[in-house]
C-alpha cells in the first residue's frame, strides 16, 4: 500500500512539473499573457482527461484523439481560445462540444458557470464523471445539437466551439448576451477561428488565426 501511494504522489508531482513546463513553453513563449489562464493551465490535470495508455502525451504540443472522431486540442489552442473570452470570474459560459472535458474544466476555472453541450451522450457522461470527481460543481452538463445552444440558459458572456462549423450559427449569435464574446473555427478545408462580441443589436467579428479542428457534428444526440 505504501509503495502504491507512493507511486501515486510521485506521478502526480511529474505531472505537475509537466504542466508547469507546459505553460512556460508552448503559452507563455508563444504570448499567452492572462495569468488567470496560465494559472488555470497549470491547475487542471490534462492527463486524466485521456486514456491511461495516452497519458505520456498530455503535455506535448499536440492534439490527441480521443475515440468518436474527436480530438483533446493543443495546449496553446485551449489556452488562446480561453484567453480571447476575456474571463474575469463572474461570466457565464456555453461550450459547445464537452468532448474529454478538458476545456470545460479550464473554462470553470475562470468563470462563474459553464454549461457544456455535446452531441455523443458517451463522452458528455465520461465527461462529466470525472469532473464531478474532481470537485468541479460549476458546471451543467447537456446532450444535443451545439448549433442549437442552450436557449434556456441564455443568455450567455462567452460561447466557446471545440469544433468547426461551417457557417456562423444563428442561434448561438442570438444567446449572446450584452458585451457577450464567441469564440469559433470556421470553414471545412480551410479553416479560421473567428472572434464575435456583441454591442446591442450589432455584432463585431474578425478572424484570430488559421486553425485545424474536427467539423462541428449536428444532428439527433448519440446515444451509442
Amino acid at each position: 500500500m505504501e509503495e502504491e501511494v507512493e507511486e501515486r504522489l510521485e506521478a502526480g508531482v511529474n505531472a505537475g512539473r509537466r504542466r508547469r513546463e507546459m505553460v512556460a513553453a508552448q503559452l507563455s513563449a508563444r504570448g499567452i499573457r492572462d495569468e488567470r489562464v496560465l494559472s488555470a493551465m497549470r491547475r487542471v490535470p490534462r492527463h486524466l482527461f485521456l486514456a491511461p495508455e495516452q497519458r505520456e502525451q498530455a503535455y506535448q504540443d499536440a492534439p490527441i484523439p480521443i475515440g468518436h472522431g474527436q480530438t483533446l486540442s493543443q495546449p496553446y489552442i485551449v489556452a488562446f481560445m480561453t484567453e480571447q473570452l476575456e474571463l474575469t470570474g463572474d461570466e457565464r459560459v456555453l461550450e459547445i462540444g464537452t468532448g474529454s472535458g478538458y476545456q470545460t474544466a479550464v473554462l470553470a476555472e475562470l468563470a462563474r458557470e459553464v454549461y457544456t453541450l455535446e452531441l455523443l451522450e458517451t463522452l458528455s457522461r465520461k465527461a462529466r464523471a470525472l469532473l464531478v470527481s474532481l470537485g468541479y460543481s460549476n458546471i451543467e452538463f447537456a446532450v444535443g445539437d451545439g448549433r442549437l445552444g442552450w436557449l434556456e440558459a441564455a443568455p450567455f458572456d462567452g460561447v466557446l466551439a471545440a469544433a468547426a462549423a461551417e457557417a456562423v450559427p444563428q442561434a448561438l449569435l442570438d444567446q449572446l448576451g450584452e458585451g457577450g464574446r464567441m469564440i469559433l473555427p470556421l470553414g471545412e478545408e480551410h479553416q479560421e477561428l473567428w472572434f464575435f462580441r456583441r454591442a446591442g443589436p450589432e455584432i463585431t467579428s474578425r478572424p484570430l488565426l488559421p486553425v485545424r479542428f474536427v467539423p462541428l457534428m449536428h444532428g439527433n444526440p448519440s446515444h451509442s
